[in-house]
């Protein structure tokens, strides 16, 4: 390498770490302000909760959350997809916008979290909502509105990211490492992709602006969240957001070569989550792909365990404990998957599989 190639690699690594070392503090701090607005919000050390698998190893924590963007900047380092542009100047009113109105709720939010109150929804959802199972019909994360307000579908990336200090976008970006190596060589305009749950259509808009030509889709059964995911996408025209259900999508089998799922298995019943799975395998080709990202499970860090606990105790989260015990591998390799590969992204876990 080149005096000249080493001094623009320096240079790119620098930039990456200003723009993402900003995006961590940014939202850090507004975790911070939602903290001091409330009593116990978000807070793993709260009186009344006490772990049973240990109290949580913060140097390890912390070691994951860098460990994070080191990977990160070596997939953009690899090619497997280009740097960020995830901090600007011309996002900053939006983001001014978003973080206003998410401090505004919070007070909202600490007030179901106290008073347990996670199914607040079901009375406010209009005619005809019995199209949504039971399980969906819920303030997961005591949010207001659910997935049933446009408020919710454009707050969720700001909620998200503040619950994680900023990572969330880098943790989703360890899928798209595993949709390049997938696409590697293959012509993008001849690939199908599907992204179930796609919800307000964040994580499709960056596979988007990374491959543009691909034949993708979006699914999610909220339509607040599709609308907004359809508004998202409405320069690629080319893309279709379906308002359905994973547990029976519209789709002809063996349709597809690749098959995302981001963060939607945790909010899942276990005896619905076999059932995505058939659904998931029965619309893939042969060969196929199957990229399911989420949160890492009991035993995958040791001595994180304990972190782990609090997210049902601390949110409305009501199969999240089962997920974390979940036999995923077992589950994948029983409904006909075949296991590529594995890895962590901080708190999220990345699974390759593939229809045989």
């Amino acid at each position: 390498m080149g005096l000249f190639d080493r001094a623009t690699l320096a240079a790119g690594r620098a930039r990456y770490a200003a723009a993402q070392g900003l995006r961590s503090a940014w939202y850090g701090a507004q975790m911070r302000a939602a903290k001091s607005r409330t009593t116990g919000f978000h807070r793993p050390d709260a009186p009344d909760f006490t772990p049973t698998r240990g109290k949580p190893d913060m140097a390890l924590l912390r070691k994951a959350y860098f460990d994070l963007f080191i990977q990160d900047r070596r997939n953009v380092e690899a090619g497997l997809y280009p740097p960020p542009r995830d901090v600007t100047l011309a996002q900053l009113p939006h983001a001014l916008k978003s973080a206003r109105a998410f401090q505004a709720d919070v007070e909202a939010v600490e007030a179901r979290r106290q008073a347990r109150n996670g199914t607040e929804v079901q009375a406010q959802l209009p005619e005809g909502s019995n199209r949504y199972p039971d399980y969906y019909r819920q303030n997961f994360h005591y949010q207001s509105g659910g997935w049933f307000s446009d408020e919710s579908a454009e707050l969720y990336d700001t909620q998200v990211e503040a619950l994680f200090t900023g990572t969330a976008e880098a943790m989703r970006r360890a899928a798209l490492a595993e949709i390049a190596r997938e696409l590697k060589g293959r012509d993008q305009r001849t690939v199908s992709l599907l992204d179930v749950a796609c919800g307000n259509g964040r994580f499709l808009k960056t596979v988007m602006q990374v491959w543009p030509r691909l034949r993708a889709s979006g699914l999610d059964l909220s339509p607040n969240y599709t609308e907004a995911a359809r508004e998202r996408l409405a320069r690629w025209p080319h893309v279709q957001v379906i308002h359905d259900a994973a547990e029976a999508m519209p789709l002809p089998d063996a349709s597809q070569d690749v098959i995302v799922s981001i963060f939607l298995f945790h909010e899942l019943p276990e005896e619905v989550r076999g059932v995505v799975l058939a659904e998931v395998l029965r619309s893939l080709k042969q060969g196929g792909v199957f990229i399911l990202a989420d949160s890492v499970q009991f035993g995958d860090y040791e001595g994180m365990d304990g972190l782990l606990e609090y997210f049902p105790h601390g949110f409305h989260e009501p199969y999240y404990e089962n997920y974390l015990a979940w036999d995923l591998d077992g589950a994948c390799c029983t409904a006909g998957f075949e296991p590529v590969r594995q890895s962590l992204a901080f708190l999220t876990k990345v699974s390759v599989w593939r229809r045989a």
